[in-house]
């Protein structure tokens, strides 16, 4: 009986790959066939279109990959009167983007309001209203318990120049658009009170 167990599985190995090679054979055979008388049809390929060359009339034009320059002639979006004082010395905190600073603190004397500003490098800074900050330009409107408020002078991408308002908010340094203040106006209202 062991010796039936130890020659059944090369019995069974020998009759399966007679079995196996037979099998590939006729599959292989099939495949020829097939091969030799390939069916179905294949439809027949459109007529091409007749190719007209188009010149091209454009090497003169503007670069599609430079800025465009805005027409110059219309009137600014920006006002002429809004113009930035380039002969003005540059305070200490004009050299740093506004979104580096951080206000740490206002403070009031009377009637004087105070904000305390931390630049980069960590030295903080006694502004008061009329100060500049930022490198767009931005001057401080308003200094209120816990927020600063400033409008900054950007170029309207041609001749002109447009306010944007912005607010630095104490405890972080971030910097909001201001859209309560119309850049129109000329003027930030704060309570009852009108900044100019």
């Amino acid at each position: 009986m062991t010796m039936w167990r130890l020659l059944l599985p090369g019995v069974l190995l020998v009759v399966l790959a007679g079995c196996g090679d037979a099998r590939l054979d006729a599959l292989d055979a099939k495949l020829a066939t097939l091969r030799d008388r390939p069916s179905g049809k294949l439809p027949a390929l459109p007529d091409t279109p007749a190719y007209r060359p188009v010149a091209y009339e454009q090497a003169d034009a503007r670069s599609p990959f430079r800025p465009e320059r805005p027409d110059t002639r219309s009137a600014a979006s920006g006002s002429g009167d809004l113009t930035p004082d380039l002969s003005r010395p540059k305070e200490a905190l004009e050299r740093f983007p506004l979104d580096a600073l951080t206000l740490v603190g206002t403070l009031s004397i009377g009637d004087r309001h105070v904000a305390l500003v931390r630049d980069p490098a960590g030295e903080v800074h006694s502004l008061g209203v009329g100060a500049h900050l930022g490198t767009d330009f931005g001057r401080i409107v308003a200094i209120d318990a816990g927020r600063v408020r400033l409008v900054e002078l950007v170029s309207d991408g041609g001749q002109g120049w447009d306010e944007r308002w912005q607010t630095l908010s104490l405890g972080g340094g971030d910097t909001n658009h201001d859209d309560t203040a119309s850049p129109r106006s000329g003027a930030a209202s704060r309570g009852d009170e009108r900044i100019p």
